[in-house]
């Protein structure tokens, strides 16, 4: 059954996740100290794809069905490997900086898909205004990275836009076809799958070593990326976005590249930003305003 707005639990949940995915940032650069990117963002989802089958058997779940869910499952899961491989193909040709602002325009793609293909979920005006507010917040948190590119980087740039818009697209797929009404199980093991079957071969093609270094911190840190990110907080998040609205569902992840600062800064020494305080506040701020429900009229509280 959809709400029509973010509770209280799905709040924490969303926070909760938010936090996992910020830490993961720290978890994949250690990885890399071993690992090549996209070989790690495949041996991820094949690792995830295989808990999520033994889940599925245990919960009694068929992963094909006869319901023909599995048509936009391949679609999903197209756009959801697509939109890795942009994430690091673009990563490797911009700054840090460029990437996460570009990648987090992501809740716009969604808000604005969501005014033409979901109307029961459109934000109205001061909704748009905390989108925008906690957009300005990430721009402020990352804005030493954002100054020093050069136009090389504008094909990175247009990649992480390209992954933000193919997050978008995801959403859709999952809201607007049979994915909506199917366990969620099956929803994430088409993209993981998916995922997985097109990200090792590329990686192969794309003259990567794959691992060439295993150390205790490269294991953990694979191990996380693959138990706890790519099989837990996925399936998590994956119902919510068959449950919850689209665009509010999506300013939460804000909280991610800032969570994501926060642990570089914690673990591996990163530098913060001196306006990150304003940050917190802004892409908080937003977040409220966004998910914040207007109060009943007289007339309405007693019809």
């Amino acid at each position: 059954m959809t709400r029509d707005h973010i509770d209280r639990r799905a709040a924490l949940m969303l926070v909760g996740l938010c936090i996992l995915w910020g830490v993961q940032q720290v978890f994949v650069k250690i990885a890399l100290e071993g690992v090549s990117p996209l070989f790690q963002a495949g041996l991820r989802s094949a690792g995830s794809a295989l808990l999520l089958a033994g889940w599925a058997q245990f919960r009694g779940v068929s992963l094909i069905g006869t319901d023909g869910a599995w048509k936009p499952g391949l679609v999903a899961g197209l756009l959801f490997g697509l939109e890795f491989l942009c994430i690091f193909l673009g990563a490797e040709r911009t700054t840090s900086a460029r990437a996460v602002l570009f990648i987090y325009t992501a809740p716009f793609v969604v808000a604005v898909g969501a005014h033409w293909l979901l109307p029961a979920e459109r934000l109205v005006g001061w909704q748009i205004v905390g989108l925008a507010g906690a957009f300005l917040g990430v721009g402020i948190a990352f804005g030493d990275g954002v100054m020093h590119a050069d136009w090389s980087s504008v094909l990175g740039d247009a990649l992480c836009f390209g992954a933000a818009v193919l997050w978008g697209a995801t959403t859709f797929v999952i809201r607007k076809s049979r994915l909506a009404s199917i366990s969620a199980i099956r929803t994430l093991f088409y993209q993981l799958f998916v995922s997985a079957v097109m990200l090792l071969p590329l990686s192969y093609l794309a003259g990567e070593p794959g691992i060439v270094r295993l150390s205790p911190a490269i294991v953990a840190s694979l191990a996380f990326q693959t138990v706890v990110v790519g099989f837990f907080s996925y399936l998590i998040w994956f119902w919510m976005v068959a449950v919850y609205p689209a665009a509010r569902l999506a300013a939460f992840t804000f909280l991610t590249p800032l969570v994501g600062a926060v642990a570089g800064w914690a673990v591996l020494g990163d530098r913060l930003s001196p306006g990150f305080a304003a940050a917190i506040f802004l892409v908080c701020g937003g977040i409220w305003l966004v998910n914040r429900r207007p109060a009943p009229s007289v007339g309405g509280a007693n019809s």
